[in-house]
């Protein structure tokens, strides 16, 4: 209980921070944090709770991870309905203080978005869901290829949540124009109840996508690790030819 618990916490402040940072600070008037603020609120909250909870959950904060480190090997299948549904939850509850902090001024518009994720005319630069769809993949799988690199036993230790964070940070300067960038059914489910109407109807891709590139990074980084020879190998083979 104590695993899904931090999950839960942990993908609160990725959406509280991440979704709050687009919400309550892209646009804000003269000092706004723009597209670059927004980017690097999202990769702060996961290099921060990867330090946190890392040692607790593993601070996967996302289904997609969870499902893509399963496909891996590396989470058991008992254990990933339980995460997803913790992760889930913690991005509801976030989306609800999100919603009850932004709703306390003056002109706020639910309607808006609250940073939802979607495409065609409710993407920020008007992308087709064809685009959408192969963003949310590539953009995923990179991740996951990111994350299960990083904390491979043979990485280097102690630097995974920063490889994560900055992993995250850039994923979203790449793709906050096409989707408002999601690679997490979570985050995108917890804005998007309490937007409604088109945020719910295009919500399904925003599940679809992240997975199928989630279990497309854990494949492509099983295959290239998988009994791979070390640095530490090369440098005994130069040593004594």
């Amino acid at each position: 209980m104590k695993r899904y618990l931090a999950e839960l916490i942990g993908t609160f402040w990725l959406v509280l921070g991440g979704c709050g940072s687009a919400v309550l600070a892209a646009a804000f008037p003269e000092v706004g944090i723009g597209l670059m603020g927004v980017s690097l609120a999202f990769g702060l909250t996961v290099l921060t709770m990867a330090y946190t909870i890392g040692h607790i959950s593993g601070c996967h904060l996302n289904p997609a991870v969870s499902i893509g480190l399963w496909t891996g090997g590396r989470f058991p299948t008992n254990q990933l309905a339980p995460y997803i549904a913790a992760q889930v939850l913690g991005a509801v509850l976030a989306a609800a203080i999100l919603y009850l902090i932004a709703s306390g001024t003056v002109g706020f518009e639910v309607a808006k978005g609250l940073a939802s994720n979607g495409y065609g005319q409710h993407s920020p630069g008007g992308y087709s869901l064809v685009s959408a769809l192969v963003i949310e993949i590539v953009m995923t799988m990179f991740f996951l290829i990111i994350i299960m690199g990083a904390t491979d036993e043979r990485a280097p230790k102690g630097f995974a949540p920063i490889a994560i964070g900055l992993a995250l940070t850039l994923i979203h300067l790449i793709s906050i124009p096409v989707t408002n960038t999601s690679v997490n059914p979570a985050r995108s489910t917890g804005v998007a109840l309490f937007v409604g109407d088109w945020a719910v109807a295009q919500l399904w891709l925003f599940w679809l996508a992240p997975i199928v590139g989630g279990i497309l990074g854990a494949v492509t980084y099983r295959f290239i690790a998988s009994e791979a020879p070390t640095v530490e190998h090369y440098q005994t083979v130069s040593d004594n030819p």
